[in-house]
C-alpha cells in the first residue's frame, strides 16, 4: 500500500476542490450546507478517524491556534462558531479554484509528506497564495488521509 506521486497529486487536488465545493455550498445553502459539505470533506480526507490531526489553519492564532480535532477544523473551514469566535471561515470565502506548486516531497511506504504553495482563486478572480505543508498517511482501508496540515502565510520581510 505505498503511497504514489499520483496520490499526492489526487490528494491536493481533492483538498481544493473541497474548499470549492464548501464555498459553493455556502453560497447556495447558508452556513449549515456549507457545515454538511465541509464535515463530509473532513471526513473523506483527513485522518481524524486515525487520532489527532496535527492542523495548523493559516489564520489561527492564539490559544486556538492548533486544532487536533475535526470539530476544530470545521469550524476553521466554517466560521460561524461559539466555540472558535475569531474563525471567520476560511472554506467560505468565494473560492472558485486551487492550484498548487510542489517545493518538495517525501514518500516511503504508507507516509508521505508534501511541501509546497497553494493559490486559491476566488469569485472576483482574486488570488490568495499560501505556503502549505501536507503529512499524509494511508487508514486501514488504503486510503491517504492528511494527519498533518500546516499552512502560512509567506513571510514578508
Amino acid at each position: 500500500m505505498s503511497i504514489t506521486k499520483a496520490d499526492l497529486t489526487a490528494a491536493l487536488t481533492a483538498w481544493g476542490n473541497g474548499k470549492v465545493a464548501i464555498s459553493k455550498a455556502f453560497e447556495d445553502g447558508g452556513i449549515d450546507a456549507a457545515r454538511q459539505v465541509a464535515s463530509t470533506h473532513l471526513d473523506a480526507i483527513y485522518g481524524y478517524n486515525m487520532g489527532p490531526v496535527l492542523f495548523k489553519p493559516t489564520m489561527a492564532r492564539g490559544e486556538q491556534t492548533f486544532r487536533p480535532t475535526k470539530d476544530g477544523a470545521l469550524a476553521y473551514f466554517c466560521g460561524h462558531s461559539e466555540e472558535y469566535p475569531l474563525d471567520s471561515g476560511f472554506a467560505i470565502q468565494g473560492w472558485r479554484s486551487m492550484e498548487s506548486v510542489t517545493a518538495a516531497e517525501f514518500i516511503e511506504g504508507d507516509v508521505a509528506m508534501w511541501m509546497g504553495w497553494v493559490m486559491l482563486t476566488d469569485k472576483d478572480g482574486k488570488v490568495t497564495k499560501v505556503d502549505k505543508s501536507f503529512g499524509y498517511k494511508k487508514d486501514a482501508d488504503g486510503t491517504l488521509r492528511i494527519v498533518l496540515h500546516h499552512s502560512s502565510l509567506p513571510f514578508e520581510g
